[in-house]
């Protein structure tokens, strides 16, 4: 590559990429079949047994060296194609414990039993289906056709992106060990966005997220007698108002910051005041400065309110899941960028504003050393996404990730998630003129 232009190489690249997606029509109806199995057979973080045994199969007999159960049930494929740069492509496999409302005729009714022993239905709610599909198919077409390409190419299939603890585990089982070393890790995610559409952005694309459990500790008594307790419900309930407050009142207004209170659990009669009760509390921030003051303000907040209702023992303060903000390579992701707009067109090929979802993926680039991108790809019917635009009822009509009705259509979402890994790892790996 030495010898060769940027210029050269991005044509030779924009040529390899035709010349692989070209194959596409003839798997597609294949990865169409696997992406309804994948829906309706969905599995929780680190039970991801049915999904990773499919992935392994399809990787070894594509001539992948696979390693399997890597942090858990993590799948590593590693395709050697002469000299030339890594690249590493990720997809998440696990579901969420949603019971499906989509009408779908491949819907799920599975259950499955989650890290506390509560059994839950399950459903792919997060468009991780689309994700192991649309890798299988990029993996799929690059093994076909090692003609017009070099270098290695790395695709991992990851357990547990929905806890936030799937990448890590991953690298504390030595993925580093396991894989050459990437010059870059790339990945992707289904959005609510029109389907067809590429998703990029250069610097910050999601949100650092914080899970806490805090358990707020009063005094029981008979519900008749509240001079006799100290009620946790009117403490859980004080502290849920008072942690609107963070940010509307101690965040700017231009610094996005997101605090929900998503359950509040107490109780077990209408005539008992109860001992405790546990509040469910996530965090959303852009930076690390407001990452730290908004989880500080949610500390002070419920342990003050804890000691104004007279609490005579301090909260438990439990950490569920934390994932850093995602921030792609601003290098990386503009040669990424000008890739998807050659092959796809300046209509499909956008810029997105910060996504306030989070991710575990930069997990993986930190602990290989390497730069990486991850961009979205829409996944909604075009036509009723421009519908609900025009009447301005995207938010009410259009279901977002973890949605019980969140329901990619199946083209052109598969055929452009496969086409965006492919693209976008061409522009790396070093192509090879014809007649080479």
């Amino acid at each position: 590559m030495s010898d060769k232009s940027p210029e050269d190489h991005d044509d030779l690249a924009a040529q390899a990429a035709e010349v692989v997606l070209a194959g596409l029509p003839d798997i597609r109806d294949s990865l169409e079949a696997l992406y309804k199995d994948l829906h309706q057979h969905p599995e929780l973080g680190f039970q991801e047994h049915r999904t990773a045994g499919h992935v392994a199969q399809a990787l070894n007999e594509w001539d992948y060296e696979v390693s399997e159960h890597v942090g858990g049930t993590g799948v590593v494929g590693v395709l050697h194609n002469g000299d030339g740069p890594t690249v590493l492509l990720r997809a998440d496999m696990d579901a969420l414990p949603v019971r499906e409302q989509t009408g779908l005729p491949y819907a799920s009714d599975a259950t499955g039993t989650d890290a506390d022993g509560v059994e839950h239905p399950v459903m792919h709610a997060c468009g991780h289906d689309v994700h192991v599909t649309c890798l299988l198919g990029a993996a799929r077409l690059m093994s076909d056709r090692t003609d017009v390409w070099q270098g290695t190419l790395v695709v991992l299939f990851q357990p547990n992106e929905e806890n936030g603890s799937g990448a890590r585990a991953m690298l504390d089982d030595g993925l580093a060990q396991r894989i050459p070393r990437p010059d870059v890790a790339l990945g992707q995610h289904v959005l609510p966005a029109p389907a067809g559409t590429l998703l990029t952005r250069p610097g910050v694309m999601m949100a650092a997220s914080d899970s806490l459990r805090v358990t707020l500790y009063g005094r029981g008594a008979h519900g008749s007698m509240p001079e006799r307790a100290v009620d946790p419900v009117v403490m859980a309930a004080m502290t849920v108002v008072r942690l609107q407050t963070v940010v509307a009142r101690e965040t700017a207004a231009t610094t996005p910051a997101v605090v929900t209170v998503g359950s509040v659990q107490a109780g077990s009669g209408p005539n008992i005041i109860p001992d405790s009760a546990r509040l469910l509390i996530n965090v959303r921030s852009f930076d690390d400065d407001t990452r730290s003051r908004v989880l500080d303000a949610v500390r002070r907040i419920v342990t003050s309110e804890c000691a104004a209702s007279g609490a005579e023992r301090a909260p438990d303060f439990e950490t569920l899941s934390e994932f850093s903000v995602t921030d792609n390579d601003e290098a990386t992701t503009e040669r990424v960028a000008g890739a998807f707009t050659a092959r796809f067109g300046s209509d499909r090929a956008l810029t997105v504003g910060p996504v306030p979802a989070s991710e575990d993926f930069g997990e993986l680039p930190a602990g290989l050393g390497c730069p990486s991108s991850y961009w979205g790809i829409g996944g909604i019917d075009p036509d009723a996404y421009r519908k609900a635009e025009r009447a301005g009822t995207v938010s009410q009509d259009i279901p977002s990730n973890h949605s019980p009705r969140f329901a990619p259509v199946v083209q052109p979402t598969l055929d452009t998630g496969v086409g965006a890994l492919v693209t976008a790892s061409l522009a790396w790996l070093a192509p090879r003129p014809k007649g080479e």
